[in-house]
């Protein structure tokens, strides 16, 4: 006669996993890939191939292969930049801002959303460089010492790029490996053979003890407070590339708040985009749950509010100032040539996530990954409005138009961008645990209580 099963521990309701299940169920996700995951490694990188053709042939023929043309000299390419830096900031916000306020239901979502930082700023990184054509000039705006006095232009908002996002890659990267140290050791501890070696090297032998753990909580704190102002300061950075030129559409102070809204909106749907899969794929419903989801959507709807309220407050202010260009570049925007653009925007970010004002469609997953969609689609969109249109109608009636259209060139590099940072994240998820294991484990009920010391 078979053993009847253990009883449930009374600190472990129906469907709570255990401190050993979550050991388990996490690093799981750690074994051999299997045939997904090399379907869509194998997508990815023919997606890469494709946009590194694109680009070899950009090198080859110069910068003339795009539809670039005068007034229009800024593009896909710093559309694209702009976008991949917004998409990093969540990963700050969710890890680093909610552990200073203590929101509990951060622990099984900020791992991903740390990696996707790291990931999203190697992404933009790319995109300075795509612009430059002539890229292996790239080397001169870093204001290293030289013999022939050459020296970046420190005035230059584009300057202030490399610091910013050299700054952020280095506190972001430090952030997501500092945090990984217990879970790697978590992982040492299971592995055999060369992996235990790999782990064994990169878990600096955390043995789990109370000193290593004080040691641990205290640089955590650090780096949390040392990260949160960059959540402000590197968008904001990135604002001022447009806020410090005389651009109709771009000289305005809302530029630094409303970027930074604007990065924390797109990089929240972009989480719920690869959190949504991930969690079906490697069948983490126990850890990633609906209430993490609603907790993202929630986020998502008042970062909306905020840049719809820039929205408005832009068309307001280009009205109120009296200033005749200003107000026909905005009615430009709204109107013109690239009306559809504009649209595309304003749908994807101010309509679009007012449906998450209804609890049904909050804890919807499938719903909420096709607003996510929705939100990322809106928000490239968003930096192509601000970009292009602003450019295409300046002061000058006889340099107006609207004949730009990203080619093929251009758009199979945006492609490679998105496949650049989708190969990334599968390596990631396959090497380390997506999920944090020790801070997953802060929220369960101690052990003890099985045994009736937990009181009720």
């Amino acid at each position: 006669m078979a053993a009847a099963a253990p009883p449930m521990p009374r600190g472990a309701p129906a469907g709570e996993p255990t401190y050993g299940d979550v050991n388990r169920d996490i690093i799981k996700t750690l074994a051999p890939p299997g045939k997904r995951w090399f379907l869509g490694m194998a997508i990815v990188l023919s997606g890469l191939a494709f946009g590194a053709f694109c680009w070899a042939l950009q090198l080859r023929a110069g910068i003339g292969v795009t539809n670039y043309m005068p007034p229009i000299f800024w593009g896909t390419y710093i559309t694209t930049f702009v976008f991949w830096v917004g998409i990093a900031h969540s990963g700050t916000l969710i890890s680093a801002i909610l552990f200073l306020f203590r929101s509990g239901w951060r622990s099984a979502v900020y791992r991903a959303s740390e990696a996707m930082t790291v990931f999203a700023v190697m992404t933009a990184g790319l995109f300075p460089v795509l612009h430059l054509g002539r890229a292996w000039f790239a080397y001169w705006v870093f204001p290293y010492p030289n013999v022939r006095g050459l020296w970046a232009n420190f005035k230059s908002p584009l300057v202030w790029d490399v610091f910013a996002i050299s700054t952020y890659l280095t506190v972001s990267a430090t952030f997501l490996f500092m945090g990984l140290i217990p879970d790697i050791a978590a992982v040492r501890d299971q592995a055999t053979g060369w992996r235990r070696r790999v782990y064994g090297i990169l878990s600096f032998g955390w043995r789990n003890s109370d000193r290593e753990w004080h040691h641990f909580m205290r640089m955590y704190l650090f780096l949390a407070a040392l990260s949160t102002p960059l959540v402000l300061s590197v968008h904001s950075v990135v604002s001022w590339d447009f806020a410090m030129g005389i651009v109709p559409g771009w000289h305005a102070t809302i530029f630094a708040p409303y970027f930074v809204a604007g990065a924390i909106f797109s990089g929240c749907g972009m989480v719920i985009t690869i959190l949504v899969p991930l969690r079906k794929l490697f069948q983490l419903e126990r850890y990633l749950r609906v209430r993490h989801f609603e907790n993202l959507a929630k986020l998502c709807l008042l970062t909306s509010m905020i840049v719809s309220y820039a929205y408005i407050t832009e068309y307001f202010v280009a009205w109120y100032s009296g200033n005749p260009i200003e107000r026909a570049s905005f009615y430009n925007r709204a109107f013109g040539g690239y009306w559809w653009a504009s649209w595309i925007m304003i749908t994807c970010n101010a309509f679009v996530p007012q449906l998450l004002w209804f609890k049904k469609i909050r804890t919807s997953i499938p719903t909420l990954f096709v607003i996510s969609l929705f939100i990322n689609i809106g928000m490239w969109f968003e930096r192509f409005v601000i970009i292009v249109t602003s450019l295409s109608h300046e002061f000058e009636p006889w340099q107006w138009t609207s004949a730009y259209r990203p080619n093929w060139i251009e758009l199979g590099i945006l492609l490679g961008s998105f496949c650049w940072f989708s190969m990334w994240f599968l390596l990631f998820v396959k090497f380390f645990p997506s999920v944090a294991i020790s801070e997953v484990k802060e929220a369960l009920p101690p052990p003890g209580r099985e045994h009736g010391r937990g009181g009720h």
